[in-house]
Order: structure tokens, then C-alpha cells, then sequence
């Protein structure tokens, strides 16, 4: 099992230029630690995540580090013109010298999004699909014509192209079309930090059913602090989970007002509660930390381990990560 950083680029201290280069230097000492990958995140308009140009990011990244691999978590497809995204994917994975991970999702649940594209809601998952069925064949293939329902191209060759032949896929969703559509390309699947265990069990379930072979490419992202104490590695989590919470909640509600259909939230499958987040991350003390790993690493064969460290203080989160690598990792 690898392990890599999840990186949100979260402003808590109202400060854009400092929430960059924080998250950079949290990246770089993951590098440092040995940890083999780092996801950067997509969101919009958002005062608090400040992550809007994720591959903008992400080529930054790849002049300021050298080993570690670098993935988006994940490029909203849906909000993306495909054929730029390719030439940016090919180009990206050149500029980290093949180091590229491309995870991509459709977006959600943040309904200003669709809104402010001009993507309804409804279409987001298959636009996501048929943009990457695009994209793979214009990194690949020369020559390329397409012809979908929502993009069109006629003899096509995109430049330069990719180190990678291929670049690793990941598609974050739980949806049965999507997760057939993953295994039968053998993409890897990725499951974020407030999905149940029970929908993430499911999911590689019914991955497995098509694709026996690619099933170990599972990338679990978790809210994560370990400290001396549990209680210490609690309340320093608190405010971070406690924050988003409130946030997530806000947008379920949305969501669920304008489009019923569109997920279901209780505690089977994906909820926004603070005891439920907390119970469902890795945040404790080392012996906590080393059996909650266990347990999702026995119940999902996990390929990757993303932590997402839940303090507020940059410092803070470093001796985390520094106590995960000495503590932890290596007993799990």
C-alpha cells in the first residue's frame, strides 16, 4: 500500500499567496518522508479551497519537487474543454518527467458549479465519460475523429504527447455506469474522505465483477491527524472538521432541494456529521491511526492511502506526517 498527501489548498487564514505556498511546502515534506504521491483537488469559487487551476497547480508542483508523484483528485470534467484538457494532460505529464496521475470526477455538490458553466446537473456524468473516452484517444492515438454528443473532433493530433504510455486513470464516483466503465478500462477507482466504508465496499464489489485484475488500483482518500493522545489528535481536528461539516451539509441541502435524485445522504452511504466524519478518518493516537488502517486496508485492498492532514497549523500538520512515517506506516 502507498501512501500519498491530499491537497486542498484551504485558506484559513485569509491569505491566498500563504495557503499556496503552505500547501507546497506540505507536499514537499511529504516528498521528504518517503511518501510516493500527492492529489491536488479542483474546486470553484470557494474563499476557502483555492484550488480553481488545478493542473496550473499541478505544473507548479512538478518544478518544485522531483520524486513524488503528483495526481489530480479531480479534474471536473464536465467544466473542462476536452481537447485542452488532453494537451494540458500531455504536456503536464512532460513537465513532471512522468509523474502524472489523472483522476477525474464530474463535479458535486457545489451547485453554483454546474450553474456558472452552464452544465445541468443531470448531463455531468456522462459529459464526464464521454470527455475522458475523448481524451484517451487523443492522447494515444493520432489522427483522432470523434464524434459524441456533447464533442466533436475530425482528424486530430494533439502535441506534444505524453511521457506516459498510458498515464494511470482514476475516476472518483460510485455510480454503476461509471464503475463499469472503469473497469472496463481498467481505470483505478478513488474514494473520498466522507464515504462510508459500506458504498465503498459496494463499489469495488461491483468493479470486481468486471475486472477481477484492476481492483487493487483503489485510491482511499481520509481526514487524518495522529498524535500522542487520541483526545489531543481529536481537538486538534475539531475546528478543520467541524468547519467543513457546516459547509458540506449547507451544499447537501441544495443539492437534494433542486435535484432529489442526485445522491442519497445517510450514514450507508455518504454523511456530513461531525461524529461520523471523525469516525470514518484516521485521527487518534498511533495504535488508533495503525488500526483504522488495518481495517480499511483489509476490508478495501487498498492500493493508495491518501491523508489529509485536519489541522489548521502548517507546523502542526508536518509532525503529524513526520509521526504517521515513524510511527505508523510502517506497522500497517
Amino acid at each position: 500500500m502507498k501512501t500519498g498527501l491530499f491537497c486542498n489548498y484551504e485558506n484559513h487564514h485569509q491569505d491566498a499567496r500563504r495557503t499556496i505556498f503552505e500547501q507546497v511546502l506540505l507536499v514537499k515534506h511529504a516528498e521528504n518522508l518517503g511518501f510516493e504521491e500527492a492529489w491536488i483537488t479542483e474546486h470553484h469559487f470557494n474563499e476557502f479551497h483555492l484550488s480553481p487551476s488545478i493542473l496550473l497547480l499541478m505544473a507548479h508542483l512538478a518544478g518544485a519537487t522531483s520524486q513524488i508523484k503528483l495526481g489530480s483528485a479531480a479534474v471536473l470534467l464536465p467544466f473542462h474543454q476536452p481537447i485542452l484538457v488532453a494537451e494540458d494532460v500531455a504536456t503536464l505529464d512532460n513537465l513532471c518527467s512522468g509523474r502524472l496521475m489523472f483522476g477525474v470526477a464530474k463535479g458535486g455538490p457545489f451547485p453554483d458549479q454546474n450553474k456558472h458553466f452552464g452544465v445541468n446537473m443531470d448531463e455531468s456524468r456522462t459529459r464526464m465519460l464521454e470527455a475522458i473516452a475523448l481524451i484517451q484517444k487523443l492522447l494515444y492515438e493520432t489522427d483522432v475523429s470523434f464524434d459524441g454528443k456533447y464533442y466533436q473532433c475530425e482528424h486530430l493530433t494533439i502535441q506534444p504527447r505524453p511521457l506516459q504510455k498510458p498515464i494511470p486513470v482514476y475516476i472518483a464516483s460510485g455510480d454503476d455506469q461509471a464503475i463499469e466503465f472503469a473497469a472496463n478500462n481498467s481505470f483505478g477507482l478513488m474514494g473520498g474522505p466522507p464515504f462510508s466504508l459500506e458504498r465503498l465496499k459496494k463499489t469495488v464489489h461491483k468493479y470486481q465483477e468486471v475486472n477481477r485484475s484492476g481492483a487493487e488500483k483503489l485510491l482511499l482518500a481520509r481526514f487524518f491527524f495522529v498524535a500522542k493522545t487520541y483526545d489531543e489528535a481529536v481537538n486538534e481536528a475539531l475546528p478543520f472538521i467541524r468547519d467543513f461539516s457546516e459547509k458540506m451539509n449547507h451544499n447537501s441541502r441544495l443539492v437534494m432541494q433542486k435535484s432529489p435524485e442526485q445522491l442519497t445522504f445517510n450514514r450507508q452511504n455518504i454523511c456530513f456529521d461531525v461524529d461520523y466524519l471523525i469516525d470514518h478518518s484516521i485521527i487518534g493516537d498511533v495504535q488508533t491511526c495503525r488500526d483504522k488502517i488495518k481495517r480499511f486496508h483489509d476490508e478495501l485492498n487498498i492500493g493508495t492511502l491518501v491523508l489529509k492532514p485536519s489541522s489548521l497549523s502548517l507546523q502542526k500538520n508536518r509532525e503529524s506526517l513526520s509521526r504517521y512515517n515513524e510511527e505508523v506506516r510502517n506497522y500497517v
